[in-house]
């Protein structure tokens, strides 16, 4: 399949995909004395249950919970079924003892659904039933609010984190739509959890900010990391055939603006190059990626680096995105706005416009050709500034509108944070150099941004995204017990 032929982004969260555990409470102790009452709640619950199914999630629905030993059951059923998330439907009162032990066996972040059935109890019909019992039976599958304060309680001085929301069962947009970032939010964490990134070559030598602590990435993220020898993508271009290479070609004309001026002899080992990329990212099973080497003295890798740049821009549209310069902290930024669906494409600050109070943001290298504005050009270089060899590269702007970025962020307690802003690609001249620039446009103007921005002591790149998706990027951090910030 042609990288013409794909979606924008990547939805992928790896083998098995996200499983999203649910169940609801109540007290066995009602059932005998108010007829239909359960019913009636497990009816509520198999309505959550339908309203969180969607592509590529399995809900895994235990069912109602109504007592100590059915709590320790449930538990466990969803341990064994490996949910990454759990939604408890408070659906009447129920006791704190039987819902501790379904969040303690299975060990996952769970979101407290507090949701009335209906905007309000109709007063009017209610106090006409004229049964007492019939009234508090009514009474009860109205009442979910009543045992959240106690459940709260109990998972504060448990250490258990957990996260609530409080809304109506149906026609409630705002409720539903938070509902449905946590959703995402736990697939972009499952997806980074069974992703491989691959890291090729070495640190740009003196960019001391982007150095990280690989293992910190693991532990925080579940990435799996496979390094990466150069030589083995050169191995990979002498394997390439001829035809491999034309048809490659072929698709650089179709998803490419390539201009004129671009030598076929560079053209062809673009192609070769990202032929060989592909290959390797199979091989490796890889789902994002890191690279910088500077290929000097040795002809063939530097011949292969030189070249990469088309090849790893048109993986980065395939939902695989690829830092340079070894840049690992951003390749996690990228690969976190890829699976929102945002695309993520590599950046840094170019230039600070004060005139139009914009900031103009790129960076040389690829570029998440699924995001551009129109489509992206290809134009030859004779030098890469900072770095060895000449060839091909690309030129485009992020799709103008709302946009997100995120930085991730190494701090000096050796934790990681997420660092993430919102602004407008805003059309206007940008620098027709053969990298990637855009525009951008902050509520707070350029100066307070880059004051903001820069007091969080983030690298000097970050991924940039379309839409505005700090809130689901907030759950994220959220669900990984990581620390989000937005400047803006």
């Amino acid at each position: 399949m042609t990288s013409s032929n794909i979606p924008a982004v990547s939805s992928d969260t790896g083998p098995g995909g996200l499983r999203i555990g649910l169940f609801g409470i109540g007290l066995d102790t009602y059932w005998p004395q108010f007829a239909g009452l359960k019913e009636r709640l497990e009816g509520y619950l198999a309505r959550v249950a339908q309203k969180l199914a969607r592509p590529g999630v399995e809900v895994v629905n235990v069912g109602l919970v109504d007592n100590p030993d059915r709590a320790r059951t449930a538990g466990s059923e969803l341990r064994r079924a490996e949910v990454d998330l759990i939604f408890l439907h408070v659906t009447t009162y129920a006791l704190s003892s039987t819902v501790l032990p379904v969040v303690q066996r299975a060990k996952v972040p769970v979101i407290v659904l507090n949701l009335a059935p209906e905007p309000a109890i109709d007063y009017a019909t209610f106090n006409k039933l004229g049964d007492r019992t019939r009234m508090t039976g009514d009474w009860l599958a109205h009442c979910a609010a009543c045992p959240v304060p106690e459940i709260a309680n109990v998972f504060n001085r448990a250490g258990i984190r957990f996260h609530q929301i409080t809304g109506v069962l149906d026609n409630d947009p705002v409720c539903w739509d938070e509902i449905d970032a946590w959703v995402e939010a736990a697939r972009v964490a499952a997806g980074m959890a069974n992703n491989r990134l691959g890291l090729m070559g070495h640190y740009y030598g003196g960019m001391l900010d982007i150095y990280s602590d690989v293992t910190l990435q693991c532990a925080t993220f579940g990435t799996h990391i496979e390094m990466l020898e150069v030589e083995e993508l050169v191995a990979l271009r002498r394997a390439v055939a001829g035809a491999d290479i034309a048809a490659r070609v072929a698709e650089f004309r179709e998803v490419f603006d390539v201009q004129p001026d671009c030598g076929e002899d560079d053209l062809l080992e673009a192609a070769r190059t990202s032929v060989a990329l592909d290959r390797l990212v199979a091989a490796r099973r890889l789902g994002s990626m890191a690279y910088y080497h500077m290929g000097s003295g040795v002809a063939d890798c530097e011949a292969a680096i030189s070249s990469i740049i088309l090849g790893t821009s048109l993986l980065t549209g395939r939902g695989v995105p690829v830092a340079g310069e070894y840049e690992v902290k951003n390749a996690q930024a990228m690969k976190i706005m890829d699976l929102f669906g945002a695309g993520g494409s590599f950046t840094e600050y170019y230039a600070m416009d004060f005139a139009d109070d914009v900031v103009l943001m790129g960076h040389d290298g690829p570029g998440h050709i699924k995001i551009a504005q129109g489509k992206t050009k290809v134009r030859p270089l004779k030098v890469y500034h900072g770095k060895v060899g000449r060839g091909v590269s690309v030129e485009m702007a992020v799709r103008h509108g709302p946009v997100t970025l995120l930085s991730v962020v190494e701090t000096r307690d050796g934790k990681l944070r997420l660092l993430c802003a919102e602004a407008e690609s805003v059309p206007g001249p940008v620098l027709e150099i053969g990298n990637t620039n855009s525009r951008y446009r902050f509520s707070c103007g350029a100066r307070e941004f880059v004051n903001r921005w820069n007091s969080h002591g983030p690298a000097h790149h970050c991924a940039i995204g379309v839409g505005h998706i700090s809130a689901k990027i907030d759950k994220l951090g959220r669900l990984l017990g990581i620390e989000t910030i937005r400047v803006c």
